[in-house]
């Protein structure tokens, strides 16, 4: 995404969180559930760099487990937004997710809904996966991408070992809190979840390095 692309962000930035998911707070603690839990665990303390963070919506589930968290976004107006959210409790700065880059390694870097900003996928992992010392987390959408494709771009750049998991939680419609347990639980069901994927929903994916 170019500075000419993110008009969009800009005018949606007050309240982007809240527009987005019918129920932020469960979805975004479920995302936030796999950030900590999926591929090798973060413990408290860990510092995570949030790529194309929007207004950071996801810092307050990750800051509560104790992880100290870096937001990132081109767009302007969301980065006031996350300044304002985070309150001094983050580190937010406007940059390009192809080019930001720490001044320090950081235990984990995510990015979701925005793998297709890569300029190039492959350079992108490698320029993560470069200042990343756990891991890598994002979403793919399988009927977007091919998975094979995407695991060889990150298996290329030494992120090997490699966890995929069906993320069950839908965007746009608030679920009662039976049926919400009901769908993570699907998660776990291998061939089903699978299937599921074929028409909807999405993959968490956890990339890192042999041990």
């Amino acid at each position: 995404m170019t500075g000419a692309d993110t008009g969009k962000y800009d005018a949606a930035a007050e309240g982007w969180s809240d527009e987005q998911y019918a129920d932020t707070a469960a979805y975004l603690r479920h995302r936030a559930e796999l950030v900590v839990g999926l591929g090798p665990p973060l413990v408290a303390g860990d510092m995570v760099v949030d790529l194309a963070c929007g207004d950071a919506g996801l810092a307050e589930p990750l800051l509560a487990a104790g992880l100290r968290y870096v937001g990132v976004d081109l767009s302007g107006p969301m980065v006031e937004s996350a300044t304002a959210r985070t309150a001094g409790r983050a580190e937010i700065h406007e940059g390009d997710l192809n080019d930001f880059a720490p001044t320090s390694s950081v235990a984990a870097t995510t990015f979701f809904r925005a793998v297709y900003y890569a300029r190039d996928r492959r350079a992108f992992f490698r320029h993560v996966a470069g200042y990343t010392e756990k891991k890598v987390v994002f979403d793919l959408n399988p009927r977007q991408y091919h998975v094979e494709d995407v695991t060889n771009d990150l298996r290329a750049v030494g992120l090997t070992e490699i966890e995929f998991r069906p993320f069950f939680s839908p965007q746009q419609v608030a679920l009662p809190r039976p049926a919400a347990a009901a769908l993570r639980a699907a998660e776990r069901t291998g061939p089903l979840a699978r299937i599921a994927l074929r028409f909807r929903f999405s993959y968490m994916v956890a990339a890192s390095r042999s041990a």
